[in-house]
């Protein structure tokens, strides 16, 4: 994997960059739209591939209880699997073993836990997660790391950052001695951890770069802190994080949660709320948030966002729309799912033509002002 910085921004810590690995090359700042399940829900890979996105994410615990990642190994690996032939980034698992299994219990040696839909008791440790991820034969795995959620003691968050540096080195080390499986390679990225603690963070950080060869990721944000917290930390982190690799921030977010995040330094994201909001009927557009459920669109027979071009509102009106989710037809998820996708791509394609234009600065000022105004976004 090669990372190369094409331009920045002078006003700010923006940058526009390209990563390249054995299967893609792609711009960035850039949104990975989420496959949990080795599928982005409602979408297939020929869309994505039309839209231009050079990779995805899927995740390592949800493929390991379903279907196995032996029966992805014997078909060839992840890629073959799904027919997707950009590239792919696999998180390690860590974050689910928490936040989804019905019981867990931590050691030194990883996590004992129940799964969420059957209640089958598996062990995850870090030289798993790694077997894991090398079957799947994804382009950016990630390493095996200890999540805790927000509003804990900092000796609680302090622990989770020690066994985060005693899992990556076990880590690092079952991959020297674990051949490929595949004829590609595949890079680790560490997971820096410390809650919302800078000294923490600083800590993790040290302990962790000399495992980072081409990107790193911070992780234990987005998990219930304060917003305001969240981003002194990437701010914080700015300054210690290696400049010449990718950042990753994992787990986030809302459209203006990656402007913020991007004038702080930030490259890579990933989050389930383009495809789930819409699912839900809530679409991202330039006038704010639309609900598409609303009884005011009965009879709106304009397009979604008047400053689109996607395939959803070159087409469809809000009325029809709204329409598809009232009678529970699965085409309005699809297309509520298509035009969300379409919004976060279309914004990381203004956000690089900002960088490289070095306007991006006072653009991002103007962008998070309109969207305040409007709900947030």
């Amino acid at each position: 994997m090669k990372f190369s910085i094409l331009a920045k921004d002078s006003n700010s810590s923006g940058r526009y960059g390209e990563i390249s690995t054995d299967h893609s090359t792609f711009k960035t700042p850039v949104f990975m739209p989420v496959g949990t399940s080795a599928a982005v829900k409602t979408i297939d890979p020929k869309f994505l591939k039309n839209q231009d996105i050079g990779i995805i994410l899927s995740n390592t615990y949800h493929l390991y209880i379903r279907p196995g990642h032996e029966i992805i190994r014997s078909a060839g690996g992840l890629h073959k699997f799904m027919n997707w032939d950009n590239s792919i980034l696999t998180d390690s698992g860590g974050f689910q073993v928490f936040s989804l299994a019905k019981l867990n219990k931590i050691s030194d040696d990883g996590v004992k836990f129940q799964s969420h839909i059957d209640g089958s008791t598996h062990f995850f440790s870090p030289e798993l997660s790694m077997d894991i991820q090398r079957s799947l034969g994804t382009d950016i795995i990630m390493a095996f790391d200890e999540c805790p959620p927000a509003n804990v003691e900092k000796s609680v968050v302090s622990s989770a950052v020690d066994r985060t540096h005693d899992w990556i080195k076990k880590c690092k080390a079952h991959l020297k001695k674990s051949k490929p499986l595949y004829s590609w390679s595949q890079t680790l990225f560490p997971i820096v951890q410390g809650g919302i603690y800078p000294d923490l963070r600083k800590k993790s950080l040290e302990q962790l770069t000399s495992y980072a060869d081409c990107g790193i990721a911070i992780g234990g944000l987005a998990v219930g802190e304060d917003k305001t917290a969240m981003f002194d930390v990437i701010e914080f982190m700015d300054d210690y994080l290696p400049k010449d690799q990718p950042r990753y921030l994992m787990g986030v977010g809302r459209p203006t949660d990656l402007i913020k995040a991007i004038q702080r330094g930030i490259d890579m994201f990933d989050c389930v709320i383009p495809t789930r909001n819409a699912r839900n009927g809530q679409l991202f557009t330039s006038d704010g948030i639309v609900n598409i459920g609303n009884g005011e669109y009965k009879k709106s027979f304009e397009q979604i966002d008047k400053k689109c071009n996607c395939y959803t509102c070159t087409n469809f009106s809000k009325a029809y729309l709204r329409h598809l989710f009232n009678i529970g037809e699965v085409l309005g998820l699809r297309l509520a799912t298509i035009h969300n996708l379409h919004y976060y791509n279309n914004l990381m394609l203004t956000v690089r033509d900002k960088i490289q234009s070095n306007i991006f600065h006072d653009w991002s000022k103007s962008y998070l002002k309109e969207m305040e105004y409007h709900d947030g976004m």
